[in-house]
């Protein structure tokens, strides 16, 4: 199925019903994406009203990174055991109990965060989901609110943040880094935890910030992962 970018794959894999979905880019799709798979679940559509019994979801981000520490290896694989939002998402809804507010607001003074942007958040990932992945490496996963200036890219514009890649791959809270850059999961996290749901990101590594280093062919890690966590998943 197939509306706007948005297309939908459903089948069963080992008796199990899986839907796989292609969000495009960016945490405003997570948006969409997100709150309509919780109203398919938990409203009556009839009725217009939330369903008394509420059900919980898996939601799965499988996707590319770049990584933001040095001795993280090309074409690798990483899961993602908090989101860090540089999106302005979450200040959007009235919900905060589950944001990471210290370990918010360490980073944000850590990256003497400018005030004309919007506070940093961290969301935690569901720790069911999470010890499915405990063989592979994890760390904190930021999430940009664009690909080029958000990230630190230059083409004809400079971005405002001169220091974004060492201020991130320096932080250090509790022993938890920075390890990779994106732009789905701390929406993922904050929205579909907040609403009940399961959440976890994995991503294959196909470059590095720091070093400068980028796979050479960016399909075979992509595959594999799909393939890593499809066995986990429905196993």
């Amino acid at each position: 199925m197939q509306n706007r970018e948005f297309i939908t794959h459903t089948g069963i894999l080992n008796d199990k019903r899986i839907s796989a979905i292609s969000t495009g880019i960016g945490t405003d799709n997570i948006d969409i994406i997100i709150n309509e798979l919780d109203a398919l679940v938990n409203i009556n559509f009839n009725t217009r009203t939330v369903n008394p019994v509420k059900k919980s979801l898996n939601l799965f981000r499988i996707g590319t990174s770049g990584a933001l520490q040095s001795n993280i290896e090309i074409d690798t694989f990483l899961a993602s055991s908090y989101g860090l939002g540089f999106d302005n998402l979450a200040h959007f809804y009235s919900e905060t109990k589950l944001i990471e507010k210290e370990m918010s607001k360490s980073y944000t003074k850590h990256a003497d965060w400018p005030k004309e942007l919007s506070s940093p958040y961290i969301i935690k990932a569901s720790d069911n989901l999470l010890s499915l992945f405990a063989d592979l490496p994890n760390g904190i996963t930021a999430t940009a609110p664009g690909f080029y200036g958000p990230q630190g890219r230059i083409l004809r514009l400079k971005p405002s943040l001169t220091k974004l890649h060492e201020k991130m791959a320096s932080f250090n809270f509790n022993e938890k880094k920075i390890t990779n850059f994106e732009m789905e999961t701390s929406a993922l996290y904050y929205l579909g935890r907040t609403l009940g749901h399961n959440t976890l990101t994995i991503c294959a590594i196909i470059g590095n910030r720091l070093n400068k280093k980028y796979s050479k062919d960016h399909k075979k890690p992509i595959e594999k992962i799909i393939n890593l966590a499809l066995s986990r998943i429905c196993q």
